[in-house]
């Protein structure tokens, strides 16, 4: 299969053309990605969902994220990303149904299974209701290992540094010998504030505070 293909661009985003996956993030080339964060409301309480990145990811492996997100591949715009709430969650939403929460630009250098890593990208981000349960989830085995739920004031307070840790209910993906694929069951994990992708904790803050005035 060939290696997906990312518009690149300078510092001041201005196009310059395209770059693998791989030699986007060897040379560290600006890129775009597509953030997107699920709540629902819980009785009576707002919850954020969000997922845990499988451990074979190049970026940030087995870290909690977003709870869909993705690069923008070559000649695809904003609004095309939204196809990432179906690949890895598998829930259809229209882009006008998300809410606009803003944009960040992130820079991040790693060493991944030996390779160093080089990650400059500007992330849209957005937000949307969405009253499914994990349960009716399908998640993508190659880029999503599980999704967890927690109330925004709970996550307030972890990112805060109130608590030191917080035990979550999700769904988890577990392999079925049966079939030699995966299924999906339910799962609790304590979860820590240092174990979320590296950003910047305004970012999370500002993300929670906003998803708990949507529902």
């Amino acid at each position: 299969m060939a290696e997906e293909r990312f518009d690149i661009y300078d510092e001041a985003m201005n196009p310059i053309g395209t770059a693998t996956r791989s030699d986007t993030h060897k040379h560290g080339y600006w890129h775009r990605s597509f953030h997107c964060w699920l709540t629902r409301r819980i009785e009576g309480h707002p919850y954020v969902v969000f997922q845990q990145r499988q451990l074979s990811k190049d970026t940030n492996p087995g870290s909690f994220d977003t709870t869909a997100a993705g690069h923008l591949t070559a000649g695809e715009t904003i609004r095309d990303a939204v196809r990432e709430l179906e690949e890895e969650l598998g829930i259809q939403a229209e882009f006008d149904e998300l809410v606009p929460l803003g944009q960040i630009r992130e820079e991040a250098e790693g060493i991944v299974r030996g390779m160093t890593i080089i990650d400059r990208e500007v992330s849209d981000v957005f937000a949307l209701v969405c009253e499914l349960p994990l349960a009716a989830f399908r998640l993508q085995p190659e880029e999503v290992v599980g999704v967890y739920e927690a109330t925004i004031a709970d996550m307030i307070r972890l990112l805060e540094g109130s608590v030191d840790e917080l035990s979550v209910r999700g769904m988890r993906l577990n392999e079925d010998p049966a079939t030699g694929g995966y299924r999906l069951a339910p799962d609790i994990c304590v979860i820590r504030a240092s174990e979320f992708v590296p950003r910047e904790t305004t970012y999370y803050i500002d993300v929670m505070n906003q998803l708990a005035k949507l529902t």
